[in-house]
């Protein structure tokens, strides 16, 4: 238990020294060092981190995002506070991506704040996708209204307003989970355009919308020319769970793709979709591959579908409890 990287005490010489030594790799077992700092390493920290490589500031963070992905227990959001005050822009979008996980309803006015002051675009658009967390947590009433109607107002304001195209985007992006009466629109101006980019997105806040009304544009697009919008469609199918799309994915992964990305997108979207077929592919597909990666990959969507089969199955027995159909209503008014 002595050696677990959660109890371990930390001598600040040796980050210090780690930290401003260019010539070797920072130790990944220090990365235990900034989760959940106290404040006085925070405060020496602050004093040592202006001199420490650029570089080594943006792999630090991209490190501890990594690693918070896969350990739920760390917490690396203080440190991560501190850095969104980075001179390096994209460090700054690092920290906050890395706080994407956290839910704390204070940090819905700074990352307004950094949609729309920060001097560099790539990290105004982090702020807008970051804004995306509470716009969901909002419409399952998990943060006061007040905040939430406050964040609706800057996303669709910024979304509307004159920055650039990509910040513009990742505000559209966020607001496809609210039930917000003018999305719906904003969206649909989006998958009109002419502009792949703006119809990537408007996918992206579709599959969002859990909306069935945007069920036959997504499956038109599911065969668009453009990779990156069959890309998004086949996502979208999957998050809004299709029914027909099961042939088109069953299609477009028997015709085959040399892009990782869209095959493994049209399986993950089947699982949320499930059906016959589905189950006998993905094994097949765990039968054929030797690479660690893909293997992995295929186990996750197989749980995936697990959960996908459990879920129908208790919603249909939930269903069949409860059709009024099946009720005996003379027994229920009999004297």
């Amino acid at each position: 238990m002595s050696d677990s990287p959660y109890n371990k005490e930390f001598d600040f010489s040796e980050i210090k020294a780690a930290l401003l030594n260019p010539e070797t790799p920072f130790p990944a077992s220090l990365l235990y060092f900034f989760s959940d700092i106290c404040p006085e390493d925070l405060n020496k920290l602050s004093k040592v981190w202006p001199q420490v490589q650029t570089l080594r500031r943006r792999g630090l963070l991209e490190d501890m995002e990594v690693l918070a992905e896969g350990d739920t227990i760390l917490y690396f959001d203080s440190f991560a506070l501190h850095c969104l005050e980075d001179e390096d822009p994209v460090t700054r979008a690092t920290a906050i991506r890395l706080l994407w996980q956290s839910e704390q309803e204070s940090l819905v006015p700074r990352f307004i704040k950094l949609m729309e002051e920060d001097p560099e675009s790539i990290v105004r658009a982090a702020a807008a996708t970051a804004l995306g967390v509470f716009a969901y947590m909002g419409e399952l009433e998990e943060i006061t209204e007040s905040t939430y109607q406050l964040l609706l107002k800057h996303l669709i304001r910024t979304h509307l307003g004159g920055d650039d195209p990509l910040v513009r985007r990742r505000a559209l992006e966020s607001l496809g989970y609210s039930s917000h009466a003018d999305v719906p629109r904003l969206i649909q101006e989006a998958y009109e355009s002419d502009d792949e980019e703006w119809l990537q997105s408007a996918l992206f806040a579709m599959g969002r919308s859990v909306d069935q009304r945007w069920a036959e544009p997504v499956l038109r697009m599911i065969e668009h020319p453009d990779l990156q919008v069959r890309y998004e469609a086949v996502r979208a199918a999957g998050e809004l769970e299709l029914q027909d799309a099961r042939d088109l994915l069953f299609d477009l992964l028997e015709e085959g793709t040399d892009d990782n990305d869209l095959y493994y997108a049209a399986i993950w979207s089947l699982t949320k979709i499930g059906g016959k077929g589905v189950r006998s592919l993905i094994e097949a597909a765990i039968e054929d591959t030797d690479d660690p990666d893909d293997l992995q990959l295929l186990e996750e969507a197989l749980e995936n579908l697990d959960f996908t089969e459990q879920y129908n199955l208790f919603d249909m027995m939930r269903f069949e409890e409860d059709d009024p159909e099946d009720w005996d209503l003379d027994d229920d008014f009999e004297d």
